[in-house]
């Protein structure tokens, strides 16, 4: 198990309790993102090499480690139950159960729902004040550890997983700023919460995805369906390597292709 601070190009891992990783969206990024990509102005057609080169970029990460195995395929096999412990105002709760129907609607094979029962949930979403992040990643995570993310990341926001030997995720959790104005709040939960769901790894080689640090987007862009629709694909297993992937992707792109074009009115 590690526990992987990510930003830009670059993933520094500490030796935690086997089975954690942990992204961050940095306040740089807020502030300076190269790109910010409307619905509107987003690229829609792409070929299978560029959406089979994000995929492996996102969803293994093995490019950007320093320690731990994060070679395999890690996602949840089981549905997927969403918690919202709202500690601050504005009140972002309906947003934020909107930005996961969202998702729920845009990835075929993925059970994933709000939830009132926190006991059962497997994603905690924690929305506090901007000022009280550090304190809560602190309280999440302990004093030297928060230290490490901060002055590794400086993040407004952040998300973490534990996951079995299996590779399996089994709990994530992600905390929010609420009081960064409605466009980064969107940002960042949109990209945490995909990464709660496995593709943890940031990369600044692809240019039409909320996991570059260089692009901020407030929805779900059609790139990013196309890499969660792969990863969730029935065929594709916790544990599975980029060569057992490669060898699946002739056969799941067709349908992950069909699916993303049917959701989206996409023509053929």
């Amino acid at each position: 198990m590690i526990r992987c601070f990510t930003r830009a190009a670059f993933c520094i891992v500490f030796p935690l309790a086997v089975g954690t990783a942990i992204a961050a969206l940095s306040l740089e990024r807020a502030a300076h993102a190269q790109r910010i990509i409307s619905s509107q102005q987003e690229k829609k057609t792409f070929t299978d090499a560029e959406i089979a080169d994000g995929f492996f970029r996102v969803a293994f990460g093995a490019e950007f480690h320093l320690a731990g195995r994060v070679d395999r395929i890690r996602k949840y096999d089981k549905p997927v139950r969403v918690f919202i412990d709202n500690r601050a105002s504005p009140d972002r709760r309906s947003r934020l159960r909107d930005i996961i129907a969202d998702i729920a609607h845009r990835i075929e094979h993925l059970d994933i729902a709000a939830t009132d029962v926190r006991e059962t949930a497997d994603i905690i979403v924690t929305l506090v004040r901007d000022r009280d992040l550090h304190k809560t990643i602190t309280s999440f995570y302990g004093s030297d550890r928060a230290k490490e993310i901060r002055r590794a990341i400086n993040p407004q926001c952040l998300s973490s997983f534990t996951k079995d030997d299996s590779f399996a995720i089994i709990h994530s959790n992600v905390i929010l700023a609420v009081d960064a104005g409605r466009f980064v709040f969107a940002d960042c939960a949109y990209e945490e919460l995909l990464q709660a769901l496995g593709p943890i790894n940031d990369t600044d080689a692809v240019p039409w995805t909320t996991f570059n640090d260089d692009v901020s987007m407030d929805h779900f862009g059609i790139y990013d369906q196309y890499l969660l629709n792969i990863l969730y694909h029935p065929a594709v297993k916790p544990g599975m390597s980029v060569e057992e992937v490669k060898a699946l992707l002739p056969q799941i792109l067709p349908q992950v292709r069909a699916w993303v074009g049917k959701i989206n009115g996409l023509a053929n």
